[in-house]
């Protein structure tokens, strides 16, 4: 048996973002259509609050529009993925991640995938994915909070739909590095100011991006400007709540998954049982918005939010375009079981 290894440098050249973004697209049609098997991911809890996490999936694709990776053949595997907050104080990464793509004709394993920089590239996909649907086409100025891997892949997926002028950062470290680092790449703006407060970072922002590890919001929902559109991905558990109820009060709310957003999304969950609001308020999923089936914005003046706590068909997505492209650049080492 021969299985393809893709490292981390393999994924970031199989998988570029507009790629990305397009395939997530895909998948979360087929999710909402009941096309796809994503089951919720089991939580296995480690000791001081870190977790390991499983997540197995199969989407079936028919080619043309529908396929995930942009061609057709159905995408079948399973990721693991760790996050240990105890890590980034030891100089280690937050997050250790593995795909396992499976052939789908057989069941034989197919490829093994650095997961960590593959599920960086499609949490921001599916922001990209959202805020293409979801903010004001003259979106021109984006406030980002967090600074580490997963707020670098929000950058990139936001200015790949919108022509970003103006990048305002607030993180409690890091954000000098990210500024730096992220500064004119590609079409992210020259302009990345590194701020001293919520307030700062939100002030003429037209697009939000919040990739932190907060277990409490990050800003103020009442000073978001009549018009913002929030993507929040880092929260992933009930008790975590990285954007306000405010904020969810406010705001055309659209999900990636009601069963997972209503199992495990705390920017939600709090609201919901504390009466801020109700189910038919948080219950729209992207890929109805995606499919036409539900509307997106509906005036200038809206504030929406997109809450992800990550899917695994968005890792199926990206796996099939990781073996799709890895495959064709000659990428990978194969080995022998």
């Amino acid at each position: 048996m021969e299985l393809r290894l893709f490292s981390a440098a393999d994924v970031g050249r199989a998988l570029p973002m507009a790629a990305a973004i397009a395939a997530v697209k895909a998948a979360y049609v087929q999710l909402s259509a009941g096309r796809a098997q994503a089951p919720l991911r089991t939580h296995l809890a480690v000791a001081g609050g870190d977790s390991t996490l499983v997540m197995p999936f199969y989407v079936p694709t028919a080619g043309g529009a529908d396929a995930v990776g942009g061609a057709d053949g159905d995408a079948l595997g399973l990721k693991l993925v760790s996050v240990f907050n105890s890590n980034p104080p030891r100089g280690l990464p937050l997050i250790h991640a593995l795909v396992l793509a499976l052939d789908a004709a057989t069941g034989a394993p197919l490829a093994l995938i650095e997961g960590s920089s593959l599920t960086a590239i499609r949490t921001g996909a599916a922001s990209g994915a959202a805020t293409d649907v979801l903010a004001r086409p003259d979106a021109r100025t984006l406030a980002l909070f967090g600074s580490g891997v997963q707020a670098r892949r929000q950058l990139e997926a936001v200015c790949a739909v919108r022509p970003i002028e103006r990048v305002r950062v607030y993180s409690l470290a890091g954000a000098e590095a990210l500024a730096d680092e992220m500064a004119g790449r590609g079409p992210i703006p020259a302009d990345i100011t590194v701020v001293g407060s919520p307030r700062e970072a939100l002030d003429g922002a037209d697009i939000v991006c919040a990739a932190t590890t907060s277990r409490t919001p990050v800003f103020a929902g009442r000073d978001l400007a009549p018009g913002t559109h929030v993507n929040g991905i880092g929260s992933f558990t009930p008790e975590m709540q990285e954007i306000d109820a405010e904020t969810v009060r406010r705001a055309r709310v659209v999900i990636d998954s009601r069963a997972a957003a209503l199992a495990e999304a705390g920017d939600l969950i709090i609201p919901l049982r504390d009466g801020v609001v109700t189910l038919d308020h948080v219950s729209d999923e992207i890929g109805e918005v995606l499919a036409g089936q539900r509307p997106g914005r509906t005036s200038a003046g809206q504030v929406t939010f997109f809450k992800s706590v990550g899917v695994a068909v968005q890792d199926a997505a990206a796996a099939a375009l990781v073996v799709r492209n890895g495959a064709a650049l000659g990428l990978g080492r194969v080995v022998t079981l």
